[in-house]
């Protein structure tokens, strides 16, 4: 079995029409959000990465345990943003919409030149054009894709999405080129660049060898013995993807796997609600939910119909494979990508849209097809006015992505059991200096997860921030009974027993935070400020001279240095820490006072 040679794109002026207008829609349905903030993990990935401040080498070892680990091209792209624009966060977007159209137009090639096959030509071949383009502008635009184009540091699934589609497409040009090699060296490639960008490129190989079975060479066999290098190489892109794997722990710093304290059968039963609501939202994407939060399924009862739904897609996907192998094929694609996800337990997230990324290409283009079979080419307008009123929704959904506060709003108004939304909620309008509603929420979602030591942790925070020390103290305490090596909780109740007045409950409290961070200035600052109210003046001239060591330039810290060596009795050296204070903070009566004082003394 051989592909059909399709029309050369460059001689079908139909075909660049239909390409200029995926990319131009694509734009038009993204410009919305184009001056979205960095949100959630952007933060820690992005705003807090030392790794991006140079576009060098060392962009391609990402931190650990934030969204970039082990995908070092994720990191090296984010890299080049910031050597361009810093952190201005516009270019990061336009980069991630580029990624996006170019994507659509991958799989508009694809869709295309794969229904002028064998299996396909029959049915579809005379409309290839106008089902490519409908099946890639309706991916492209769909509101589902928003999660993975719109948060910025998500473009980790649509960049391995780019290179996923990539390798596919390398391939089928290969299968009708003259001169396949470079082609099949293109396809190689990309995968290659797939893997340094996210690990759901596992599937990419198995996915080719599956298409070149299914729409080329009739038989695993066949492909095999016509392109055996070619797969091996496809394959051994497996190695690095492994050697990725285990460079974040095999386990994504203890975020996923076996070893996660997530029962195995709940996580499952969680996933039969998961991928039914994926398929859901593929048909009706409302609403759309940035974070629908950690709940796991404890009795199998009421998941039982999804589960039902689950399994007949994936016995309906293994019958197709060898009774009806291009259904077998859109069955693959769709459930692969999603395999890792789905069968390997995470701690947090249950739901996530943005694993729909490749998985919705299938569905789509079953239902196009689906249609076309049903109403032809009227079918096909309906469906691409169905698609633009997607990307409508798909604008609207951006603006949801302006602000941390007005994604957590949203998330909020359609998960409000989502404890952690309603945190990070409150965290935002902590920010803006809205402390009563953020107390509020705070208060609600503890209500809803009692034992969640962040919330608490952060609560103390916005009650100091009140004023409400006492209250504040309590939550700090309450988030270190749940983890007791919880440095910024420890150095925070600390700072506020010495803001009450209780140098001496606070002293073996940062003394914890210093054995916790022993180089971290604000501790050391505040430690020797307990260290000198208790009476260890020279233990707190050591604490104030290491936190001047790491920053020089803190008036502060030479006032307070200079205050214990006066007390101590060395005065020379208390009137050179005054000077220095006043040097870098002139005419500040304490300092001038201070400084007056040691200069007067004999």
């Amino acid at each position: 079995m051989a592909l059909n040679r399709p029309v050369p794109p460059g001689r079908d002026a139909a075909a660049w029409f239909a390409a200029a207008a995926i990319v131009v829609l694509t734009l038009a349905a993204y410009a919305t959000g184009l001056r979205g903030a960095f949100v959630y993990d952007d933060v820690a990935a992005i705003t807090h990465n030392p790794t991006l401040r140079h576009f060098s080498w060392a962009a391609v070892v990402p931190p650990a345990d934030v969204t970039t680990s082990g995908r070092p091209l994720l990191n090296l792209t984010l890299a080049a943003n910031h050597a361009l624009g810093g952190l201005a966060v516009t270019g990061y977007h336009l980069f991630n919409v580029a990624v996006q159209a170019a994507a659509g137009l991958l799989l508009f090639g694809l869709v295309r030149r794969t229904l002028g096959t064998a299996p396909l030509v029959g049915r579809f071949g005379a409309a290839a054009l106008p089902l490519a383009f409908v099946t890639a502008l309706a991916w492209a635009v769909h509101p589902l894709e928003t999660e993975a184009v719109s948060y910025v540091v998500q473009r980790a699934e649509s960049l391995m999405g780019l290179f996923f589609l990539g390798t596919l497409y390398g391939f089928v040009r290969a299968a009708t080129s003259p001169r396949p090699r470079g082609w099949l060296f293109g396809s190689v490639a990309s995968c290659l660049l797939g893997v340094v960008s996210k690990e759901v490129i596992y599937a990419a190989p198995l996915l080719v060898l599956l298409y070149d079975r299914t729409f080329v060479s009739g038989s695993f066999a066949d492909a095999w013995g016509r392109r055996r290098g070619y797969y091996l190489a496809l394959f051994g892109t497996w190695i690095p993807l492994l050697l990725l794997v285990a460079s974040t722990g095999w386990n994504r710093g203890g975020t996923v796997g076996l070893g996660v304290d997530v029962p195995w059968w709940a996580y499952a039963a969680t996933q039969f609600r998961a991928l039914t609501h994926y398929l859901a939202l593929s048909v009706w994407p409302h609403p759309l939910v940035f974070d629908y939060g950690t709940r796991w399924e404890t009795a199998w009862l009421p998941v039982l119909p999804r589960a039902v739904v689950v399994v007949a897609v994936m016995a309906g996907t293994l019958w197709a494979l060898r009774c009806r192998p291009v259904a077998g094929f859109l069955g693959m694609a769709f459930l692969l990508p999603l395999a890792p996800t789905s069968l390997l337990p995470g701690v947090t997230q249950m739901i996530v849209e943005h694993r729909m990324y490749l998985s919705l290409a299938p569905v789509l283009a079953l239902l196009v097809a689906g249609t076309f079979t049903l109403a032809g080419r009227r079918g096909l307008i309906a469906v691409a006015g169905v698609a633009l009123a997607g990307a409508a929704l798909t604008a609207r959904r951006n603006c949801d992505y302006r602000s941390d506060l007005a994604l957590w709003r949203d998330t909020v108004a359609k998960a409000p059991a989502n404890a952690a939304a309603r945190c990070n909620l409150a965290i935002a309008l902590v920010q803006r200096g809205e402390l009563a509603p953020a107390i509020s929420e705070y208060e609600v979602s503890l209500r809803l997860a009692p034992d969640a030591s962040n919330t608490r942790y952060n609560y103390g925070l916005a009650l100091a921030k009140a004023g409400r020390l006492e209250d504040a103290v309590r939550q700090y305490r309450a988030a270190l009974r749940l983890v007791p090596n919880l440095a910024d909780a420890r150095c925070n109740l600390g700072t506020a027993l010495l803001a009450l007045g209780r140098p001496a409950d606070a002293l073996p409290e940062l003394e914890r935070a210093r054995a916790l961070r022993p180089e971290d200035v604000d501790v050391l600052a505040d430690l020797g400020a307990a260290q000198a109210q208790t009476g260890h003046v020279p233990a707190a001239i050591r604490s104030f001279q290491q936190a001047l060591a790491l920053r020089p330039d803190d008036a502060d810290l030479h006032y307070n240095l200079g205050t214990a060596l006066f007390s101590n009795g060395d005065r020379r050296s208390a009137l050179m820490q005054f000077e220095a204070a006043d040097r870098l903070r002139p005419n500040d009566p304490d300092i001038t006072h201070n400084l007056n004082l040691a200069r007067g003394a004999p």
